[in-house]
């Protein structure tokens, strides 16, 4: 992901500003100009980075600032803070509750992945429980009907359409009408792709808006237009009383914070992401998470969430009970991966770990990462139920590792890389072994009084290093209310 190499970029800047000895006059304004370089690179608004750069000097006078405050901290703080505010509105989206049907239209200029967000939009809803559908409103693209159709039908979501009708108020009314009797809560309207200089297309949408009475208006925006993004934004908001947007493509050049910034100084909430093609490359937006994986501080409610998604709540105690046994089995690992490729991709889930950057994880490397351990649990569906329960790794003999070859299609040297691979794994897991795991009535208690102590104990020194230290586990420890998030993977902490 691009916006990986602004970020990368800040956090660099700030790391350097934190080694430097000490923390006067020129180390701030270096941190600084190299921010500013960074954002004006990602096309961010020389205004808006102008007004940062102020603001910062503004709540960082080094001259007041007692002897024993935490320089560093401030500035890093004050970083956080300003670039929260360049991307946020400042008021929030209209949000779809379940069970109530809600109408969202969507609006946007051609070729910016409209009709593809709407399906990855109906998607995402779908896995919390909602039931969605698809109108495909958009009579002006040749294809647009059969894109939609592909995409619903991979997604196993309802959708409505015609070839024969041109008229696309009609097309939108008889699909909002029909979804209703059919008690779908989300319905989704996809129109025609439009720029701000047809009229013609903006009055269609207008009347679209009309006869559907959506509760959301959805603006769909190619995030390569950059600072551009201001101007459409504006355009749109003047014709229909756009209620959210969603920023595509975010993966493919620099110009993704440019076009971020844009569309917060128009007063509209993004709330979506799009980081790619695949279904599952569609990220919620939400600000101080954005910034705080942007510059390497990691996201724990966000991954505590994709837990909660992938482990079911019966299979969670049993994680622990397996790992304070230390018995690490090929099965486990079998299971790890499955969960691991149920959160999505895999430099996003790593991001939002603290100290790792998206960076670490090139878009390259991370197809590669996922397309090795779909390779492994190729090889771990040809091996015997023993194999899988075992952990004894002397069972794994030449005439078992050449079958589990032949069966799954692969060579012996896969299946070599493949075992090298779970002995590390198991290294790591044994570490856990004899994790005292506490009674069910006390999970709760424990996850109340784990502390920063413990949690200090558990991360791995680089980590600890990339927070901050004691204090910054502290600080995270308050956002994510103690570690109650954390015990909660495992069954703990109060539901």
């Amino acid at each position: 992901m691009v916006l990986a190499e602004l970020g990368g970029s800040i956090s660099r800047a700030i790391q350097q500003m934190s080694n430097a000895t000490i923390i006067d006059e020129k180390a701030l304004n270096d941190c600084l100009n190299e921010i500013t370089r960074a954002l004006l690179q990602s096309d961010v608004q020389f205004k808006l980075v102008r007004d940062m750069q102020t603001n910062i000097k503004k709540i960082v006078n080094l001259d007041d600032l007692a002897a024993g405050h935490n320089k560093r901290k401030i500035i890093q703080q004050a970083i956080f803070n300003e670039l929260c505010k360049m991307l946020d509105p400042g008021k929030p989206s209209f949000t779809p509750k379940k069970g109530k049907t809600s109408v969202v239209m969507f609006v946007g200029l051609q070729g910016s992945g409209k009709t593809t967000t709407c399906t990855k939009y109906a998607y995402y809803h779908q896995k919390k429980g909602w039931k969605p559908a698809l109108v495909c409103a958009d009579t002006f693209r040749a294809g647009a009907f059969d894109q939609l159709k592909q995409n619903a039908t991979k997604a196993k979501i309802p959708f409505y359409g015609s070839y024969m009708e041109s008229d696309p108020v009609k097309i939108a009314v008889e699909g909002v009408e029909r979804f209703k009797k059919e008690n779908c809560d989300l319905i989704i309207v996809d129109t025609s792709g439009r720029h701000k200089q047809e009229v013609a297309l903006f009055e269609e949408m207008r009347q679209v808006a009309e006869a559907t009475k959506p509760d959301l208006v959805i603006f769909v925006m190619d995030s390569s237009i950059g600072q551009a993004a201001f101007d459409q934004a504006q355009a749109f908001k003047q014709s229909v009383a756009v209620g959210a947007v969603i920023v595509t493509k975010m993966d493919g050049h620099a110009k993704g914070g440019g076009a971020l910034s844009a569309v917060a100084a128009t007063k509209s909430p993004v709330i979506f992401i799009g980081t790619g093609e695949h279904m599952d490359e569609f990220e919620v937006f939400d600000v101080k998470p954005f910034v705080s994986r942007l510059l390497g501080m990691g996201d724990w409610s966000g991954f505590m969430d994709k837990i909660h998604e992938v482990v079911p709540m019966d299979q969670q105690p049993e994680l622990l009970q397996k790992l304070s046994e230390g018995n690490f089995t090929l099965r486990i690992m079998y299971e790890q991966f499955q969960n691991l490729l149920k959160m999505g991709p895999i430099g996003q889930v790593f991001s939002m770990l603290p100290g790792f950057s998206s960076e670490l994880m090139p878009k390259g490397r991370e197809k590669e990462s996922q397309a090795k351990i779909k390779r492994y649990m190729t090889m771990m569906d040809s091996m015997t139920n023993e194999e899988l329960d075992s952990s004894n790794p002397k069972l794994m003999n030449e005439s078992r590792i050449m079958r589990i070859a032949r069966g799954s299609g692969r060579s012996v040297r896969d299946v070599m890389e493949m075992l090298e691979e779970y002995k590390r794994l198991a290294k790591i897991w044994s570490k856990m072994k004899g994790l005292k795991i506490p009674k069910k009535g006390e999970m709760s208690a424990l996850s109340r009084n784990m502390n920063a102590q413990h949690m200090s104990k558990v991360l791995p020194p680089q980590m600890l290093k990339q927070i901050g230290g004691m204090g910054g586990l502290q600080n995270l420890m308050k956002q994510m209310g103690s570690a109650k998030d954390m015990m909660g993977m495992f069954g703990g902490g109060d539901k």
